[in-house]
């Protein structure tokens, strides 16, 4: 890409809102081939600009981001904000000025917004990626290719967890199974349909119960979550959320995650976590026609990177100085390569691997999983007729 004009990049960031935590999405497109880090929009008056744009490798910071896309006038933007809720009034100026997209997840928590952000991007022949950094992650992608060999056999289920810590079930099931979802289709296409039960108090949650959410990622309901997806050629996927069923500590300083993947074959089972924190967890291989609890016994999977960026900077130590930036090599390298695939989209005239049609169907899917148990557990079928939220819809709405 060096024969060619560089991508001009800016960056929505505000660091004046306080979160939970950011994903490192600025510093996505820092050493890659072919691009121009051109601006940093962030609103905060307190920012250390000189670090700031040091981290990200912007050359200009701006207060202003109107400003800056009317003066700039970039061919990307990178949306890094934690709040679904800014997503869509974002987009909605990227497409105003041409601009492919790299959007944090989800890109929305309305299903309608949802379709609105497929429609910029198909009206105005946009590239729109979301950080689904599991499609992008070199285990998954490794498990994908195993279960492509044949090496488990012919692919029965896929089984996910989400981090059933303090905000298990309903915001459990926003806030990070919509990681897990996106690689249900990943590994298996769009789904057929689902059945689902939501548990409060270990009893079915009621219709009008709604849960007190750490973050507004609009409305959510239960303690527990169980789903079952039925995909093509019979394959199955559940996803299940427990509140503070994990406190994440193995009591020597270190930490662990609950949140984590499985496909499961006619020959074996391949899993990992999906860690966002240390100690990373490798691939690990069952390789056995009897489920796994009659003692076969699991090894490590030997999935190593092969994947390479024709003239990038290798990461170095000092990304790993950068706040806000994750640690683990699934983020980092989920956001890099992630950056990268949306500029050969961008090149070659394809969809990204993780579109933003992807992340419409993740959201559509945690729509069903509460349409579903709104409607007793009956099997619910996509796509979804009704495209309000099922917990702000009446019963006829459902149908």
């Amino acid at each position: 890409m060096n024969d060619v004009k560089p991508f001009k990049v800016v960056i929505f960031k505000d660091t004046s809102r306080p979160c939970l935590g950011l994903h490192g999405m600025d510093c996505a497109f820092l050493g890659l081939p072919g691009v121009d880090l051109a601006a940093l929009w962030d609103a905060n008056p307190n920012l250390d600009e000189a670090k700031a744009l040091q981290y990200c490798g912007a050359r200009k910071r701006y207060f202003d981001r109107d400003e800056m896309m009317e003066k700039e006038k970039p061919d990307i933007v990178v949306i890094t904000s934690r709040d679904p809720r800014d997503h869509l009034p974002q987009l909605r100026v990227a497409a105003a000025y041409g601009c492919h997209v790299y959007c944090e997840k989800p890109v929305s928590t309305n299903l309608e917004e949802a379709d609105e952000a497929v429609r910029l991007a198909d009206e105005h022949h946009l590239k729109i990626a979301v950080q689904h950094a599991g499609r992008y992650s070199m285990e998954y992608n490794a498990m994908k290719a195993a279960v492509a060999r044949g090496e488990i056999g012919t692919l029965l289920k896929m089984t996910s967890y989400g981090k059933c810590d303090h905000r298990g079930g309903g915001e459990d099931l926003m806030t990070l199974g919509t990681h897990l979802l996106d690689l249900m289709t990943f590994f298996a296409g769009d789904p057929v349909s689902v059945r689902a039960e939501l548990c409060t108090g270990g009893v079915p949650t009621p219709p009008d119960e709604r849960t007190k959410t750490v973050e507004d990622v609009g409305p959510c309901a239960g303690e527990e979550v169980v789903a079952d997806f039925r995909f093509a050629d019979g394959v199955r996927g559940t996803f299940e959320s427990r509140r503070n069923l994990f406190s994440y500590s193995y009591g020597n300083g270190s930490v662990a995650t609950n949140m984590g993947f499985s496909v499961i074959g006619t020959d074996g089972i391949l899993n990992t976590r999906f860690t966002d924190f240390f100690p990373e967890d490798p691939v690990r291989i069952c390789r056995t026609r009897y489920p796994a609890e009659y003692g076969a016994p699991f090894e490590l999977y030997p999935a190593k990177e092969t994947r390479v960026i024709p003239g990038e900077v290798p990461m170095n130590d000092f990304k790993l100085t950068i706040p806000g930036i994750p640690h683990t090599r699934m983020l980092l390298d989920g956001n890099r390569f992630a950056a990268w695939d949306l500029l050969c989209a961008i090149r070659e005239d394809r969809m990204p691997v993780a579109s933003v049609h992807h992340a419409r169907t993740a959201l559509e899917m945690i729509y069903g999983i509460y349409a579903s148990h709104l409607k007793g557990g009956a099997r619910v079928t996509f796509p979804l007729k009704n495209r309000k939220h099922p917990l702000e819809s009446t019963p006829d709405e459902l149908d």
